[in-house]
């Protein structure tokens, strides 16, 4: 069952972490690449803070980004700021998603994200924990997947693995992490495919993060995942 004032929780101490490492930098860093191809660290904050406030939009019924354009603008549009300025907005966009998420609402009730994708509404709270975590990483100041809590990890790998099921470009496959568990996804069918690895390898992999190439692969060479 998804707890998700638990999570609230986590996604407050996540953005803590974050804005501590972000105060650290400065103008000039902020303009450099980020690890995220074609984006600045600027570009990186910028999508944190805008979508906080998107989620938030979700949380509040309405349409998470007004179109596609108009996220991507907006994100173009504020990457080049100064680093106070990013540093306020994404403190402010915080308190604003951690405030709607403080008010007595219906957590099981469906509600919609980008793209007609629906989900339950307890599970936005672990969604805006992803971004958070991952584009931390992006932003290459000191913080990799190793570092992320190992609650994290788990939860993302499981995350990322069942929204691979069923993909038809991914052929049916076993992710097996250390501790023994096996973690079907992929195509229907039995898997021909087995994945290993150390947990921080196997979230690169599936987010995109890493090339798999110090994963064990089992059965035939390591498949190309769909873009996020």
């Amino acid at each position: 069952m998804i707890d998700h004032a638990h999570d609230l929780a986590s996604v407050r101490g996540a953005t803590d972490r974050l804005l501590v490492a972000v105060a650290k930098m400065d103008n000039a860093s902020a303009a450099e690449p980020s690890r995220l191809p074609g984006w600045s660290r600027g570009h990186v904050l910028a999508h944190l803070a805008r979508n906080a406030d998107a989620l938030l939009n979700v949380l509040e019924g309405r349409p998470m980004y007004p179109s596609g354009e108009a996220r991507d603008a907006d994100i173009e549009r504020d990457a080049p700021r100064a680093l106070d300025v990013h540093l306020a907005d994404l403190r402010a966009s915080a308190a604003r998603f951690q405030a709607v998420g403080d008010v007595p609402a219906d957590w099981s009730r469906t509600v919609e994200l980008r793209n007609g994708v629906t989900d339950e509404a307890a599970r936005v709270p672990f969604r805006r924990w992803t971004e958070v975590e991952l584009h931390h990483v992006d932003l290459g100041i000191g913080y990799g997947l190793e570092d992320l809590p190992e609650e994290f990890t788990q939860r993302e790998i499981n995350f990322l693995a069942e929204r691979f099921r069923g993909h038809p470009d991914v052929p049916a496959l076993l992710i097996e992490e250390n501790d023994g568990r096996r973690i079907p996804t992929g195509r229907d069918g039995d898997p021909a495919l087995f994945v290993s690895g150390r947990s921080a390898d196997l979230l690169g992999w599936l987010a995109g993060r890493r090339d798999g190439s110090a994963l064990r692969v089992d059965g035939g060479p390591l498949p190309s995942l769909p873009p996020l």
